[in-house]
């Protein structure tokens, strides 16, 4: 499973590449990558922040492995095969470090899933996004239709799914499904870039400034004030906020350590 991602580490980033040419299909093997990846990146405190991309410049991930479906026809454990992909996204959802998708060529089915769990989308401008399964009699059921319908709102989500048809990358950013249009060979570039304004941070702020998005987005105003009140509580008890204060009064860069 490891050789179909891969990952190398540079200035508290890591970019994890899914090597399956010539697509970069999504399947079961690509998926355990992904979780035993994303497993151990969350222990390693030398990271603060995770580019994913695909190998290549043709594909980013282009959707799920058909192949791997008939065997999916009539099986009666078919819910835990989903509940299964639904946990590693859910994963790289609920991940505690920023992810940004470097989209650098088509992302479509289970890779525009896979990018819809990342916190930010980075594409270049040759990419074509979209959920197609509709046209195989299917539809997206790695969380498609509730993470896009949260981002883009669910007319639009709407629309996209029901009809299958992809979107060209200024489009995707007109709707905001992605953040960033970039020229063709240009975003890990531009991603990087983009990751190292939040390596420079405090891993123990940047967590709690996910958490408090994700789990407030999904609560009453309310809710979401409490929530960010208790972690807001949290972060003073940490080391790094002691630096933080203590570098703004010496007027010097602070160091953190991510505790």
């Amino acid at each position: 499973m490891r050789n179909l991602v891969r990952v190398e580490k540079e200035n508290k980033l890591a970019i994890v590449t899914i090597d399956n040419p010539p697509l970069n299909v999504i399947s079961k093997n690509v998926f355990k990558g992904l979780l035993e990846v994303f497993t151990e990146l969350e222990e390693d405190n030398e990271t603060v922040a995770v580019l994913i991309t695909g190998a290549g410049d043709i594909a980013f991930a282009a959707g799920a492995d058909i192949k791997e479906f008939p065997q999916m026809m009539g099986n009666p454990n078919m819910k835990e095969t989903v509940r299964e992909s639904h946990a590693i996204l859910n994963k790289i959802d609920h991940f505690p470090k920023p992810t940004i998708a470097v989209l650098n060529g088509m992302t479509l089915g289970g890779g525009c899933e896979l990018a819809l769990a990342c916190d930010l989308r980075v594409a270049e401008a040759q990419v074509q996004i979209g959920l197609p399964e509709v046209k195989l009699g299917l539809f997206p059921g790695a969380g498609g239709t509730q993470r896009l319908s949260r981002l883009v709102g669910n007319a639009k989500a709407k629309e996209i799914i029901f009809t299958g048809d992809s979107l060209n990358a200024k489009e995707a950013e007109k709707i905001g499904l992605v953040n960033k249009v970039v020229e063709q060979g240009c975003g890990l570039i531009e991603a990087k870039n983009l990751a190292s304004r939040m390596t420079r941070h405090s891993l123990q702020a940047l967590s709690r400034i996910k958490k408090a998005i994700n789990e407030g987005s999904e609560s009453t105003l309310e809710q979401g004030l409490e929530i960010e009140t208790n972690l807001f509580e949290e972060i003073f008890q940490t080391e790094d906020v002691k630096e933080g204060v203590s570098a703004f009064l010496d007027k010097r860069k602070p160091a953190f350590l991510h505790r």
